[in-house]
C-alpha cells in the first residue's frame, strides 16, 4: 500500500516594518475621525443650551481710561455738529436752490452763544446751522472771520439750557509729548473721540489762497474731514487749539493733524465778537514776498526789504527809509527788517506772525539792515488796514 507524501503549507510571518506602519494607518485615520464628530460628541454629552455665558468681572477701570472718559464727557456737551448750504442757480430754469454745502465741528465760546470754528468750514455758505450735543439745531448768524488764522465766529439764540463753553487753556507752554484729544464730526459721525500726542510745535501751513498760517500745533490724534473746526483739549480738558488741517495725500487721517494754538484764537476771537474782524498790529510799510525773496538772495541778507512806507505810520515816525528808483529803471533798496524785538525775521509771512503776537500801541524794537550797516530803531505798532 503506497502512502502519498504529505504537503506541509508554511505562513510567512509579517513584516514587522508593515505591521508598524498598518497599525500608524489606522491610529491616524481613528483619531481623524475623533477629531471630525468630536463637536457632536461633546454636544452630546454637555448638551445644547440657549443661555448666555457667564459674565467675567472686569474690575476697576485704569486711571488713563478713567481720565479720557471724564474729559469727553465734561467736553462734549460744549462741542456742536455744523452743516452749511449754499445757493446755488439751476441754468435750466434759473430757480434759486439751497444745496447741501459741506459739515464740520465747533465749540462754544461763551453763555452769549458764540461758537467758534473754522473760516473754511462756513467759507462760501450762504446759511448755517448748529447741532447741539442734546440734538436741537439752530439756525445760525454769522459774525465774523479772520481767513488769516483760519477762525470764524458764529452766533446761536439757545432761550434755555445753554450748553457750557469749553474752558480755555494756554498753547505757549505746551510741550512734544503731552497728550491731546480731539472731539469733532468726522465724515459726518458726530462727537467722536480721538487721542495722540503733541507732535511738533510752531508749525506753519500754506492754504490754497496763498495765506500762511503760522505757530500751529502738529498732533497725530485722528483728525478726517469734518474734524475741522472742533477742540484739541489738553489731558485736563482745557481748550488747547482747533483742529484746522491734515497732512494727507489721501485726504483721510494719515497721522499728521495741524490746530491753531489757544493763545492765537484768544487773541483773535474776542475781536471778532465785539467788531465782526480783526485788525492786526502794524507797522504801515508795504512789502512783498516775492521781491522780498530775490532781493535776499541778491543782497545775501534775511529779512524784509521795506518797499513803500506810508504817510503818518509808524513806520515813517520810526524813521524808516522805503526803497525808490534810481531814475534809470533799477530800484534803491530800502530798509530791510531783519529782526524784531531780536527775533529773527526772514520773510513777510514771518513778520506779520511776530507782529500778531503784540496788541496795537505795543513798542517793538525793529532791528534793520541799511546800506550794509546795521541800524535799530523804536516803533510803537498802529491798526493794520
Amino acid at each position: 500500500m503506497s502512502h502519498s507524501p504529505e504537503v506541509v503549507t508554511m505562513r510567512a510571518e509579517p513584516d514587522p516594518i508593515f505591521r508598524y506602519l498598518r497599525w500608524a494607518t489606522w491610529s491616524v485615520v481613528l483619531v481623524l475621525l475623533l477629531w471630525q464628530f468630536l463637536p457632536w460628541i461633546e454636544r452630546g454629552i454637555i448638551g445644547l443650551t440657549a443661555e448666555p455665558r457667564p459674565v467675567t468681572a472686569r474690575g476697576e477701570l485704569a486711571a488713563d481710561e478713567q481720565t479720557t472718559i471724564e474729559i469727553f464727557e465734561r467736553a462734549s456737551p460744549s462741542v456742536v455738529f455744523i452743516s452749511t448750504r449754499q445757493r446755488v442757480v439751476n441754468p435750466w430754469t434759473r430757480n434759486v436752490l439751497s444745496v447741501p454745502r459741506g459739515t464740520g465741528s465747533g465749540f462754544v465760546w461763551d453763555d452769549l452763544g458764540h461758537i467758534v470754528t473754522n473760516n473754511h468750514v462756513i467759507e462760501e455758505a450762504s446759511e448755517a446751522t448748529v447741532r447741539l450735543n442734546d440734538g436741537r439745531s439752530y439756525r445760525a448768524v454769522l459774525v465774523g472771520t479772520s481767513p488769516d488764522h483760519d477762525l470764524a465766529v458764529l452766533r446761536i439764540d439757545v432761550p434755555f439750557d445753554r450748553p457750557p463753553p469749553v474752558p480755555i487753556g494756554t498753547s505757549g507752554d505746551l510741550k512734544v509729548g503731552q497728550k491731546v484729544f480731539a472731539i469733532g464730526n468726522p465724515f459726518g459721525l458726530d462727537y467722536t473721540l480721538t487721542s495722540g500726542l503733541v507732535s511738533a510745535l510752531d508749525r506753519s501751513l500754506s492754504e490754497d489762497n496763498g495765506v500762511t498760517i503760522e505757530h500751529l500745533i502738529q498732533t497725530d490724534a485722528a483728525i478726517n474731514p469734518g474734524n475741522s473746526g472742533g477742540p484739541l483739549l489738553d489731558s485736563a480738558g482745557r481748550l488747547i487749539g482747533i483742529n484746522t488741517a491734515i497732512y494727507s495725500p489721501s485726504g483721510a487721517y494719515a497721522g499728521i493733524g495741524f490746530a491753531v494754538p489757544v493763545d492765537t484764537v484768544n487773541r483773535v476771537v474776542p475781536q471778532l465778537v465785539a467788531q465782526g474782524k480783526y485788525i492786526r498790529p502794524s507797522l504801515g510799510i508795504e512789502a512783498d514776498e516775492d521781491y522780498n525773496r530775490i532781493m535776499s538772495e541778491q543782497f545775501g541778507v534775511k529779512g524784509v526789504l521795506v518797499l513803500r512806507v506810508a504817510p503818518g505810520s509808524a513806520a515813517e515816525a520810526a524813521g524808516l527809509r522805503a526803497s525808490r528808483s534810481d531814475g534809470r529803471g533799477g530800484v534803491i533798496p530800502g530798509d530791510m527788517i531783519v529782526a524784531l524785538d531780536g527775533e529773527a525775521v526772514e520773510s513777510v509771512s514771518s513778520l506779520l506772525s511776530r507782529l500778531d503776537e503784540y496788541r496795537i500801541g505795543d513798542r517793538v524794537k525793529l532791528s534793520l539792515w541799511r546800506n550794509g550797516d546795521s541800524v535799530e530803531v523804536s516803533a510803537e505798532l498802529q491798526a493794520g488796514r
